[in-house]
């Protein structure tokens, strides 16, 4: 699968990559279907690790407050 299932995803995918990830349009459609698919997937995987950060942050700030 190519990160999108049809073609508003396709253009909710592109709008992401630019907008948030400082992607060209011209970068975009210069890809190979593949390589898209690869960069999303890294983009993915960085943002749960983002998230899971935040949240062991999180859960170690309640951790201090109980003590």
């Amino acid at each position: 699968m190519l990160g999108y299932d049809n073609l508003m995803n396709h253009f909710r995918t592109n709008f992401s990559l630019m907008q948030h990830h400082k992607y060209s349009l011209h970068e975009i459609e210069g890809m190979i279907p593949w390589e898209k698919q690869v960069y999303i997937d890294m983009l993915h995987q960085h943002i749960k690790n983002l998230e899971d950060q935040a949240k062991q942050r999180q859960n170690e700030m309640k951790a201090q407050r109980r003590r």
